[in-house]
């Protein structure tokens, strides 16, 4: 029982630690981790290729001693060969320098070793540290990919919970009532119009009905008989006679 009940402390821990955790801020961190372990990895790339190049360097210098005193003793022997010097002189003298020249040449070896170890390990670190470097570029890359996803995700997540909080039968009861009350003021205008309308036609009617104008065609006629001399009203059969 003790058992399951730790378990159970166990789960309900890593739960609250999971909510906790922001997994774009813990990939930021081993992100940094991982560039702290790039600049860690080529500083000591930098150190171990410089001790190559210093080795490769003093190993050199070595063998180009060596080959001077070589030559050193080849012209202490030419020396004594033409009697410049004497003979046990300049073997004497030659010894030492082919003697300086065994040492230059055993450490020669001993440098060309080192530095060939040395090489070597600078190859494969600058092999781990290319991976590393391209490790650290793909997380980097998946990581902005990441970042823009979760906003995505974000902002999707927030609109669908916007819609889904949205009172949908209510708002359609509301736009409902609205385009009732719309109607019914455009009912109400059109009532308003068609009085105005019939009102003006009635006035306009009594104006005419109340104008003496005569129509164009029967002025033109007046005139005409007035130049001719012509009574209208003896031309009238019903209109009384006038005398003049």
């Amino acid at each position: 029982m003790l058992k399951r009940l730790f378990n159970i402390s166990k789960s309900n821990v890593h739960a609250v630690i999971d909510q906790f955790e922001d997994p774009i801020k813990m990939t930021e961190q081993g992100i940094r981790d991982l560039k702290k372990d790039h600049e860690a990895a080529m500083r000591s790339l930098a150190q171990v290729k410089s001790i190559a190049i210093r080795t490769r360097k003093e190993a050199t210098a070595k063998q180009r001693l060596a080959r001077e005193y070589e030559d050193k003793a080849k012209l202490l022997l030419l020396k004594a060969g033409k009697g410049s010097l004497d003979t046990v002189e300049a073997e004497r003298l030659a010894t030492m320098a082919l003697d300086e020249q065994s040492k230059l040449l055993t450490e020669n070896q001993r440098q060309d070793r080192e530095a060939k170890g040395h090489e070597t390990m600078v190859k494969d670190l600058d092999i781990k540290v290319a991976r590393l470097r391209a490790t650290l570029t793909t997380y980097e890359n998946e990581l902005a990919t990441l970042k823009a996803r979760a906003k995505t995700a974000a902002s999707t997540k927030k609109i669908n919970a916007q819609l889904a909080a949205i009172d949908t039968s209510g708002t359609i009861a509301m736009l409902e009532r609205m385009k009732e009350r719309v109607e019914e003021d455009e009912s109400l205008a059109s009532a308003y119009g068609e009085i105005a309308a019939r009102e003006t036609s009635v006035d306009k009617e009594i104006d005419q009905a109340l104008e003496e104008k005569k129509p164009e065609a029967s002025a033109r006629l007046e005139q005409l008989k007035q130049r001719m001399g012509i009574d209208s009203q003896a031309m009238d059969p019903g209109a009384p006679a006038i005398t003049r």
